[in-house]
C-alpha cells in the first residue's frame, strides 16, 4: 500500500510535467476573492498555489477584492453598505473605508507570500499610474467613487516580475484629478491581463463553473470557445454574477488572454488542480484558434 500511495505522487508530477513546460516564463493573473479570501485555511491553499506556480517557473499576479472585509467595516463606523446592480454605492467616506481595508488585505496576502520563501510586492492600482479610471455609472445612475479601467500602465507590473518579485493587487485607482476610485475587482484583473499579455487568468469564485442549467450540478461546463461562450450568453440562461463574469472572460480572450479559467476558491489548491491536472476541476475558455485543452476526456 505505501509502495501504491509513492507511485500515485510520482504519476501526480508526471502528469503536470507538460503543463510546466508549456506556460514556463508565461504570465498568468489570478483574481482572488470570495469565500477562499476569509477562511484562513483557503487563503493559505491559495497563497501556497500561487508560490509554487512561481517556483515551477509561471510569473504569476495576484488581483485581490476585498468587498465582504469593505462591507464589516462600514457597517462598524455605523454606515449601511448599498449597492446598485451588484456595484458598491462608494461615497466619501466609503472610498475611505475600501482603501484602508484593501491596503490591509494587500499587505497580510505579501506577509502569507513572503513567509513560503517567495518575493512579493504589495501595490494599488495608484501605484505607478496602473491603472487610470473614469467614473462608471450603473444604468446611467451615479455610484459614487466606482471606477472603470480606461489605460493600464503596465511597467511597474513587468519592472517587478523581471526582477523576481510577486506583484499583488489592489484594485484602488485614479482618476485624471487625481481622484481615487474603488475598482470592480474581476474588471481589473481582465484590464491587468490584457495589458501584460497574460497567457492565462484565473477566476476564483465561490461556484464551480459555468453550468448549462445552475440547478443540475451535473451540467458543469468544462470548456467552451469564446464563440461557444458568447452563444451560451444569448440563450438567456446566464444570470447573476456569472453574467459579468463571463463577460469579462470574452474580452480577456479577444484580447490576446490564451485561456480563462473560473474556478471554485473554496476548494483547496483549486489552482494546482485545474492548471495541472488533465480534467481540470472549473469551465476554462480558449479562443477559437487555441487546440481543445489538455483535458482529456475519458
Amino acid at each position: 500500500m505505501g509502495m501504491e500511495l509513492w507511485q500515485e505522487k510520482a504519476q501526480v508530477l508526471i502528469e503536470a510535467l507538460p503543463y510546466i513546460q508549456r506556460f514556463n516564463g508565461k504570465i498568468i493573473v489570478v483574481k482572488y476573492g470570495g469565500s477562499a479570501m476569509i477562511d484562513r485555511q483557503l487563503q493559505q491553499s491559495v497563497i501556497t498555489d500561487v508560490a509554487l506556480l512561481k517556483l515551477v517557473g509561471f510569473r504569476p499576479i495576484i488581483v485581490h477584492g476585498g468587498g465582504k472585509e469593505i462591507s464589516r467595516w462600514v457597517k462598524k463606523i455605523g454606515m449601511e453598505p448599498r449597492f446598485i446592480n451588484g456595484l458598491r454605492v462608494t461615497d466619501e467616506p466609503t472610498i475611505e473605508i475600501a482603501e484602508m481595508v484593501l491596503n490591509k488585505v494587500n499587505k497580510g496576502l505579501v506577509q502569507m507570500m513572503e513567509s513560503l520563501g517567495v518575493k512579493a510586492v504589495g501595490i494599488s492600482g495608484k501605484d505607478g499610474d496602473t491603472l487610470r479610471v473614469e467614473k462608471k455609472l450603473s444604468d446611467g445612475r451615479d455610484i459614487g467613487y466606482v471606477g472603470e479601467v480606461k489605460a493600464l500602465n503596465p511597467d511597474l507590473l513587468l519592472t517587478l516580475m523581471d526582477n523576481d518579485f510577486i506583484p499583488v493587487i489592489c484594485p484602488i485607482g485614479m482618476d485624471d484629478q487625481f481622484q481615487s476610485y474603488n475598482i470592480n475587482a474581476d474588471d481589473a484583473a481582465c484590464a491587468i491581463a490584457r495589458a501584460v499579455g497574460a497567457e492565462k487568468l484565473a477566476f476564483l469564485t465561490d461556484i464551480e463553473g459555468v453550468y448549462r442549467d445552475p440547478l443540475r450540478p451535473e451540467t458543469l461546463i468544462s470548456e467552451l470557445t469564446v464563440d461557444e461562450a458568447k452563444e451560451f450568453l444569448g440563450t438567456g440562461h446566464v444570470g447573476g454574477g456569472m453574467l459579468p463574469k463571463l463577460q469579462n472572460c470574452i474580452e480577456a480572450i479577444e484580447a490576446g488572454v490564451s485561456r480563462v479559467h473560473i474556478l471554485d476558491g473554496r476548494i483547496e489548491h483549486c489552482l494546482l488542480l485545474e492548471f495541472f491536472t488533465n480534467k481540470g476541476i472549473g469551465t476554462a475558455i480558449l479562443s477559437n484558434t487555441e487546440s481543445r485543452y489538455y483535458h482529456e476526456e475519458d
